[in-house]
């Protein structure tokens, strides 16, 4: 046992065969879990392997399958976030959701039935317990993000939280507000709150936790004290069973060689809002692979290049081309153009039609028209990639929402390549897509290659990488930290680089 458990006693939640799926996708296949009184779980994991299922059941938002949670050893059904509240659990969100346009007061207390006086007295109390000095009339949209958080904290003690998740705290603060909330942290474990605190960076867990869990697909598959672990070990646990575990150790970043080439995106030492100083080239022809873990600033890093967000510092240049700063309209007329990961918010029309959607970005164009659209070249357009594609409708005229996620993510993808561009980015491109639709978009992926467009794609899923980059890098907090060649991606090596280790072979920065 753990020194909280030896300390504080007996587990404050048991957690025993807890399964989840949605229609065949099985998410959690019999989670065990024991969290004591006072103790600090470190819940580490890579990207899709249930984490966030996982506590969705805990606050009542997801109703499990099959299993059993106890509080206080007692049987508990957690199936209404009412219920969680009730048994004093309460998760502080990665962005913290509070009301912009009210005070942190207002904030805090709102759905309290108690006298003004006793809830200020109480709020009082657990600000000063917590050094918290808050100014209570200021509005929520004039706190920084490490000032939510404590808003949020402060929102689960008054309504006497037992238990707090922190789901990535730490990923938009700075190191003095990091070493500010791990004080935070230690004041609620030596109150006997206990906290699962989910966290992609390793040093955190040997920082602040008391123990530590790893889940991977859907299974945890490492528990105990911290003090029992190494980081080695740790990554260990993240990777395969079957995994080959190589020395580990950092090296420095050099950019690859192109024989004969010279790249058509070049991206130096660009910063934005969630990464920094993020420097590499891409090639006609080359699929370089981005991974790393969610919040890493990969989406961050391609939004901007796209011209969606702000470029803080550094250059992008195409073909030569400055094109640091401009537009997504005018990105895309130079020959930049992207797959969104979120098909449904950003890639869809779903109530209009397939030719339509396929030719959406060609509006206002000598190609199709604007207002007087050419629907005889807009229908050739269409046809020509849903033959290509093996896109299954029955007529152009279908609406896109009565297709199936397979098919409507290759007309996202036809839309970008309608363009003509020399790049494309595509973010996720097989997410939410069953396996005989992930293949043909795996074979698109490669005809892009093929006929010489540049592919820089962004993927969570570690065999996607292996299985289509040329090259591929790492984001690590912000920051590329490892470059691999095409015979030396493995999925234990991108792994153990996206969590801030790098394998012989890779090379780091």
């Amino acid at each position: 046992m753990s020194e909280a458990k030896k300390t504080l006693g007996s587990s404050l939640m048991t957690i025993r065969g807890v399964t989840k799926s949605f229609g065949t996708n099985s998410v959690l296949k019999g989670i065990d879990l024991d969290i004591a009184r006072g103790e600090v779980l470190a819940l580490i994991g890579g990207n899709g392997a249930g984490k966030s299922t996982l506590m969705k059941i805990i606050m009542g938002i997801y109703t499990l399958d099959e299993g059993e949670i106890r509080m206080d050893g007692q049987p508990v059904r957690l199936g209404k976030p009412a219920a969680a509240l009730s048994q004093g659990i309460y998760l502080v969100p990665q962005e913290p959701l509070l009301f912009p346009n009210m005070t942190v007061r207002e904030n805090i207390l709102m759905g309290f039935k108690e006298k003004n006086s006793e809830l200020q007295k109480r709020l009082e109390n657990h600000m000063h317990e917590l050094g918290f000095t808050l100014n209570l009339q200021r509005k929520a949209n004039t706190l920084s993000i490490a000032e939510q958080q404590l808003v949020e904290i402060l929102r689960g003690l008054m309504r006497e939280a037992r238990m707090l998740i922190l789901d990535e705290p730490t990923s938009a603060l700075t190191f003095g507000e990091v070493q500010n909330l791990f004080k935070v942290v230690r004041d609620l474990k030596a109150r006997g709150i206990s906290i699962i605190y989910i966290t992609h960076r390793l040093n955190e867990v040997f920082e602040i936790a008391t123990d530590v869990a790893i889940m991977r697909d859907g299974l945890i598959t490492l528990q105990g004290p911290v003090e029992k672990f190494t980081r080695e070990m740790l990554i260990r646990g993240l990777l395969p069973s079957d995994a080959a575990v190589e020395a580990l150790e950092h090296r420095t970043v050099s950019e690859p060689a192109a024989a004969g080439k010279k790249p058509v995106l070049q991206v130096q030492g660009l910063s934005g809002y969630g990464f920094s100083d993020i420097t590499f080239d891409l090639y006609p022809g080359e699929i370089l692979g981005i991974a790393g873990v969610v919040g890493a600033g990969r989406t961050e890093l391609i939004s901007t290049i796209f011209g969606r967000d702000k470029v803080l510092k550094g250059k992008v240049l195409l073909d030569g081309k400055d094109i640091t700063g401009l537009s997504t309209k005018q990105i895309l007329k130079e020959g930049i153009n992207f797959v969104p990961e979120d098909r449904h918010y950003h890639g869809l029309f779903k109530i209009r039609s397939v030719a339509s959607n396929t030719t959406s970005a060609l509006l206002n164009t000598k190609e199709i028209g604007q207002v007087d659209v050419n629907r005889k070249k807009q229908n050739a357009i269409a046809k020509k990639y849903t033959d290509e594609f093996r896109t299954k409708i029955v007529t152009l005229e279908d609406l896109l929402g009565s297709l199936s996620g397979g098919n409507q993510q290759k007309v996202v993808i036809a839309r970008a390549l309608s363009t003509a561009p020399k790049v494309v980015i595509p973010d996720e491109p097989t997410r939410g897509i069953d396996a005989a639709a992930r293949a043909d978009v795996y074979k698109i992926i490669q005809q892009l290659k093929e006929t010489g467009v540049a592919v820089l794609m962004v993927s969570s899923d570690i065999e996607e990488v292996v299985e289509l980059a040329d090259r591929a890098i790492t984001v690590f907090q912000g920051r590329i930290n490892a470059e691999f060649r095409k015979d030396e991606i493995n999925q234990d090596a991108l792994t153990s680089a996206s969590f801030g280790i790098v394998k012989k072979g890779g090379m780091a920065g």
